[in-house]
């Protein structure tokens, strides 16, 4: 049941996911549609690896005790049955997050569903190459094994605290080489990233008072309180403008970070990559 505080203030709610696999796809679904409500606050009960009837036994029995909202992915047609069977008689609503999809791609392939459990994440090669990716992007982080640049993708250079390493590893997760080279006061950037000449090479670039905030929250979480120019207004403004001049000159698409999540940088990224012609063997 939901309970709401401070007159509607905040909406609290028992979300159960009940998934058949890892629960990666039924987590990101729910993380999506509950970022639409600004007032929701889901408590999250979470059942992964449900394959059989008494591991859903014992996430029914967290069911009847936190009464909510339940999110599925079983494709298991018994288990599934006993799952959905066991939600009307609790009056609780329950979603099988995956129907739509599977039955418009049923309808539209003229074929049925395979009903494999965690089917998606099989070892592919789609699998391994994202391995590859993100074994990569980590040697590459922060402008490291700078020999073997020119086989990245995609190299993303700003200043520091621009989101460069968390967005190469999100690059990475879709089997994107990504690595990444740090703008530094007064340091030179490496010749490697002069000469490359396939990786796409984006620059990020990010509002100077959100980076002064963003920077002073580093330093605190590190109990830093030195005052340099890492945090200083003026010299971040000025970062900036070497940053901007280097993009320029160089003809590098610009990517402001300011308002965007991580997600939304890669995704920017992405669609520059997209255009990209494919390198030559």
């Amino acid at each position: 049941m939901s309970e709401r505080k401070n007159s509607g203030v905040a909406i609290y709610f028992h979300l159960h996911l009940v998934s058949d696999s890892t629960g990666e796809t039924l987590n990101a679904v729910a993380k999506a549609a509950c970022a639409q409500f600004d007032m929701g606050r889901p408590l999250e009960h979470f059942y992964p690896l449900v394959r059989n009837r008494k591991q859903l036994e014992r996430a029914m029995l967290e069911l009847e005790a936190s009464p909510g909202l339940v999110l599925h992915t079983i494709v298991n047609a018994e288990l599934r049955e006993i799952l959905e069977r066991r939600c009307r008689e609790l009056s609780m609503p329950s979603v099988a997050v995956l129907d739509p999809v599977m039955s418009s791609l049923a309808g539209y392939l003229g074929v049925e569903e395979s009903h494999r459990p965690g089917a998606q994440h099989e070892l592919d090669a789609r699998y391994f190459a994202r391995i590859e990716a993100l074994n990569f992007t980590m040697a590459h982080d922060d402008g490291q094994s700078l020999s073997s640049l020119n086989q990245a993708d995609v190299v993303l250079v700003g200043v520091s605290r621009t989101s460069k390493t968390p967005t190469c590893i999100y690059l990475a997760n879709r089997g994107i080489k990504a690595a990444n080279i740090p703008i530094v006061a007064g340091v030179p950037l490496p010749d490697e990233l002069h000469t490359i000449d396939g990786p796409l090479v984006v620059g990020l670039i990010v509002n100077p008072e959100r980076l002064l905030h963003i920077r002073r929250n580093r330093l605190l979480s590190l109990h830093e309180t030195t005052e340099t120019d890492y945090v200083d207004l003026d010299a971040i403004r000025a970062e900036l403008v070497v940053a901007r001049k280097l993009f320029a000159d160089k003809g590098w698409p610009v990517i402001d970070v300011t308002r965007r999540s991580i997600e939304e940088t890669a995704a920017a990224v992405l669609a520059l990559h997209s255009r990209v012609e494919p390198k030559v063997p």
